[in-house]
């Protein structure tokens, strides 16, 4: 199902033929809060069942009611997985005060996180979950997810490049980055006279004195198209690994999250719930 973010529908569980769970873990299956803050949340009196205010540990059926505080909270029939095609001014932030941030933006109706945080200026694929278990396991260092991404630089990307980002490369951090995969698309030269240039990307390639690149002498400025995939999730890494190579990403867009790859079909701002067999891969 492909979703607008003001059209994205809470899905709840059929209470029939379900038995009591801990009251920790209903909370956090409605989506509230994880299961130690839903516990502090019992402890300090603010969750009642049945209008009777809840003890630590306690188990409840499917048809009793639970409220924190006058709010009604229902478990959820399954966890929410979400592909956003995130766009540029977006922030990732869970913080709802944030006026551009991921999860305002959204207006999921139930407590979201993100996975593989983008920078506010960068497109693409963003994970959106509502079980915290699942993000942990997708950027968890030691898995080293492949990411991948399509850039645009002012600069222009030659094969030694290539050699480089494949041994790894210093950014300025304690260690240089793991080897990465770096594909050349397309090169091109493009007239420093012109304010505007649209790319395959759709990207808006500024003029060279406005982007701090110096032109050649004969008034022209090199781009170049390029795919980079890296298996780590550094600070600005992609636009740090470029530039350690002599070039600066002017746009930049995640195409890909180990086997999830967004969707072609995908509008900028626009989100889907991800089939089961997404899911697996």
């Amino acid at each position: 199902m492909q979703c607008s973010s003001n059209k994205i529908e809470k899905q709840f569980l059929d209470t029939e033929n379900k038995g009591p769970v801990r009251l920790n873990k209903y909370l956090s299956e409605a989506g509230v809060c994880s299961r130690r803050e839903a516990d502090k949340l019992i402890a300090a009196g603010q969750v009642t069942v049945d209008g009777v205010r809840a003890e630590t540990g306690m188990k409840v059926e499917p048809w009793q009611v639970v409220r924190i505080g006058k709010k009604q909270v229902s478990r959820q029939e399954e966890m929410i997985v979400l592909a956003v095609n995130k766009p540029r001014g977006i922030v990732c932030t869970e913080e709802r005060r944030e006026r551009d941030s991921i999860v305002r933006f959204l207006n999921y109706p139930v407590r979201i996180t993100y996975v593989g945080r983008l920078d506010k200026d960068t497109e693409g694929l963003l994970l959106i979950t509502d079980d915290g278990q699942l993000a942990h396991q997708l950027l968890s260092p030691k898995k080293h997810v492949d990411k991948t991404y399509f850039a645009v630089t002012e600069g222009k990307v030659v094969p030694e490049d290539i050699e480089k980002i494949r041994l790894g490369v210093d950014i300025g951090d304690e260690k240089p980055t793991l080897p990465g995969k770096l594909e050349i698309l397309r090169t091109w030269e493009e007239n420093v006279e012109r304010k505007n240039v649209e790319g395959e990307s759709g990207a808006v390639i500024a003029n060279s004195n406005a982007a701090g690149h110096k032109a050649d002498p004969e008034g022209s400025i090199w781009c170049s198209e390029i795919l980079l995939t890296i298996h780590e999730g550094r600070f600005h890494q992609v636009k740090r690994m470029m530039e350690a190579v002599g070039k600066k990403v002017i746009y930049l867009k995640r195409i890909s999250m180990g086997p999830l790859i967004l969707p072609e079909n995908l509008a900028k701002g626009q989100a889907r719930e991800l089939t089961e067999e997404e899911l697996a891969a």
